[in-house]
């Protein structure tokens, strides 16, 4: 794959008024000028406050929705919340729930099984609904192109409330309020809350409604920060605030369930990393092998020893996920490395299992830079997830071949979608040509290099500082480094060849330890003596209780 290093031009008059202004060091102010922040907004990025929040009531449809909840809680009508079975969809499941329940209020839960129902709203799912003789639904993650199954629905005389965050198609639901910013009619100041972001909105305009306390809302960011972070949504505006704070929360979180999982996933730090690998992979397992119910019962739990055995088994789920991944990842990359002439990676398998494709797809495009979508077949019908590279939107490039498509939904950049198998090499063709003629074929992956290090930016004090620009995420990447002219003064594998390790000095005698996750290969190519430029984050190494300097390693060249 074709790489482009673009080192970014940053005004050193300015970073040296923050790092006067905000007393920060030179390091962290270079990052912050970067992203073109006046002093008011470089106040709320360090220090965001519950008042950054925009009032939940300018969201679409957001009157009706509590006008309607407001009614229901009067008039004890049963109340069920629909969620989706990933870590966005159970964190906002969660989140209502709890906060009616703080309410006296018991209302159900309905989560589909991924691998016997798939994404989103469907008949069955309704009927069980209706049996239960529900009067209102209520959906979080999920709802924005559910037209016929919501018709369905209140052909049960149920009403229902869409919240959701994912692109609508050009009708959305007919329905008692439809809560999504990115509607067309939107005129909300931000749109890419996720889900439980949504959710959490919802929770803070019932609190003023019923006249309670902000607080009543505010004391779920940390599962609104599982949702956010997990989701991949852009940590900026809104989002930042609830990753930043609601991270401070999960560091002393009360959640009982998620005490239990924390202490499973063993990280150091507790941030957006920690959530990222640690927490996120173990709710989203559940859903992949098909037990939602699990992952959603350990965060509404208050019992500590069925939390402990509920993270057990997430971390269970897990392991196996994992290994269905390498299987499926091993048999998939073998296909896509011989068909190198295609400007798209669309592959089937009738053994490929529907709760991991989607992650096997991401690093399929992120190996070959291609836009993916891998499907299984079962029987007469192939349902599947796609992944894309930057500049290329999946969802408008599935609108526009939806001739084969049954069900398709998400956004540029991530999709779902089910088609009949006979039509599957059709609608790979289709794909393709649509790919060709929308692709660049000269777009190379550009890394984004924030500052060169000639040696006397790197102390301890000035590293730590990065912190400050914590939770990092979409939009607010963790900042890449380069280091040029740097000799290999040694090299070796780690963990059965699957990492590297290299020790690293400059002209200026500063000598650095790298190492490279997943860069084996870097062994094959480099050796002792070797004069390299390389790029990579800064960390501290705490071992026997000393500090170091570390790159985590992110791409090596030969020095110029």
């Amino acid at each position: 794959m074709n790489k482009k290093w673009e080192i970014q031009e940053i005004s050193d008059k300015r970073a040296e008024e923050i790092s006067t202004k905000f007393n920060l060091g030179l390091l962290v102010s270079y990052i912050l000028t970067e992203k073109n922040l006046n002093d008011d907004e470089i106040e709320k990025f360090l220090s965001p406050t519950r008042n950054d929040f925009y009032d939940p009531f300018e969201m679409p449809d957001m009157e009706k929705a509590v006008d309607r909840i407001e009614k229901a809680i009067k008039n004890n009508e049963k109340i069920c919340i629909y969620g989706d079975y990933d870590a966005d969809g159970i964190a906002s499941t969660t989140l209502l729930k709890r906060f009616f329940r703080d309410r006296g209020i018991e209302v159900g839960a309905y989560i589909p099984n991924r691998l016997l129902e798939g994404y989103g709203l469907n008949h069955e799912a309704v009927d069980k609904i209706a049996e239960e003789k529900y009067d209102l639904m209520i959906t979080v993650d999920t709802g924005i192109t559910a037209v016929e199954d919501i018709e369905y629905a209140k052909s049960f005389g149920i009403d229902v409330i869409v919240t959701d965050h994912h692109e609508p198609m050009e009708t959305i639901p007919d329905c008692i309020a439809v809560i999504d910013c990115k509607r067309q009619d939107s005129t909300y100041k931000f749109r890419e809350l996720c889900g439980c972001g949504v959710a959490f909105k919802l929770a803070l305009a019932l609190c003023k409604r019923l006249n309670l306390n902000e607080n009543e809302a505010l004391k779920y960011l940390d599962i609104t920060a599982i949702g956010t972070i997990s989701d991949i949504v852009p940590l900026v505006d809104e989002n930042r605030v609830i990753a930043k704070l609601g991270l401070m929360l999960l560091k002393q979180t009360k959640n009982v369930g998620l005490k239990a999982l924390i202490e499973t996933i063993r990280f150091k730090e507790i941030n957006s990393s920690a959530v990222a690998f640690g927490i996120s992979p173990r709710i989203n397992a559940c859903g992949r092998m098909g037990h939602q119910e699990i992952a959603l019962n350990l965060l509404l739990t208050d019992d500590p020893i069925e939390a402990r055995k509920l993270a057990a088994q997430l971390d269970s789920y897990n392991k196996e996920r994992q290994a269905v991944e390498k299987r499926i990842f091993e048999e998939a990359d073998r296909i896509a490395s011989r068909e190198t002439d295609r400007s798209t990676i669309v592959l089937a398998h009738k053994d490929w299992h529907k709760g991991v494709i989607g992650i096997v797809s991401s690093k399929l495009t992120d190996k070959y830079f291609k836009p993916s979508i891998l499907m299984d077949i079962e029987g007469k019908e192939a349902k599947g997830s796609g992944r894309s590279i930057p500049g290329f939107d999946l969802h408008e490039a599935l609108s526009k071949c939806s001739k084969h498509i049954k069900n398709f939904g998400g956004h540029s950049m991530a999709i779902g979608l089910s088609l009949e198998s006979k039509y599957y090499e059709d609608f790979k063709n289709e794909f393709e040509e649509y790919a060709k003629a929308n692709i660049d074929t000269n777009s190379v992956l550009e890394i984004k290099i924030d500052k060169e290090i000639t040696g006397k930016e790197l102390s301890i004090e000035e590293i730590t500082q990065l912190d400050r620009l914590e939770p990092f995420g979409d939009s607010n990447e963790e900042p890449i480094f380069i280091f040029k002219g740097f000799k290999v003064t040694s090299i070796r594998t780690l963990s059965e060849d699957k990492h590297i390790k290299m020790r690293l000095k400059g002209d200026n005698s500063i000598e650095l330890d790298a190492i490279g996750f997943g860069l084996a290969d870097v062994a094959k190519t480099y050796q002792i003596g070797d004069k390299v430029d390389v790029i990579g984050n800064l960390q501290i190494n705490s071992f026997n209780g000393m500090d170091s300097i570390q790159i985590n390693l992110k791409d090596i060249r030969m020095a110029l």
